[in-house]
């Protein structure tokens, strides 16, 4: 007697909102327990769907307009307002490697207006030689802003890469005082 075939596990479904501010349009993912999954740009939407089926698969999720304001894009609203802590609270929820959630998470503990570097980052995970894999971690981040990235500049404190463009990161960093015009 064989075992059934295991059931196909049904698509993600993701709730998408489009929030205008200063420096562009922000895409904004939540799913059905309002936990964000997506938080990117929309002139990188190409890059948003690379992530999306890294973590998801090539056909693990699918798309609705919001029925209504989240949330989430409440607080991403408070934040681009001035209200830098709003967004501390958001509950997110990634797929990625064990290494990937981990500096997700870290990332989470840089408060608005600070920085860190790659090795700062690698160091407080527990991995200080692992600043290179750090780097990619901090790349596949499917949730800018929330998962603060932008936050994360180079040893010598200059500005790097940033899946948004480097005048977006610029723009978060002054807009959260850890730059000055």
């Amino acid at each position: 007697m064989s075992k059934p075939a295991p059931s196909a596990k049904p698509p993600l479904e993701l709730a998408v909102e489009r929030i205008a501010f200063a420096a562009g349009v922000a895409v904004l993912m939540t799913d059905p327990a309002g936990r964000v999954r997506v938080l990117d740009f929309e002139d990188y939407e190409p890059r948003m769907q690379r992530l999306l089926r890294r973590h998801y698969g090539e056909h693990g999720w699918t798309v609705r307009e919001a029925a209504a304001p989240t949330a989430a894009r409440r607080a991403l609203e408070a934040y681009f307002a001035g209200d830098l802590t709003a967004i501390d609270g958001l509950e997110t929820a990634t797929a990625g490697t064990a290494f990937q959630r981990d500096i997700w998470k870290a990332l989470r503990t840089i408060p608005a207006g600070q920085t860190a570097s790659y090795r700062d980052l690698a160091q407080q995970v527990g991995r200080p030689a692992a600043v290179r894999a750090t780097g990619a971690a901090n790349g596949a981040n499917p949730i800018g802003i929330i998962v603060p990235c932008h936050r994360v500049i180079g040893a010598g404190g200059d500005l790097t890469g940033y899946g948004g463009g480097l005048p977006r990161k610029r723009w978060l960093l002054e807009h959260e005082g850890a730059l000055t015009g």
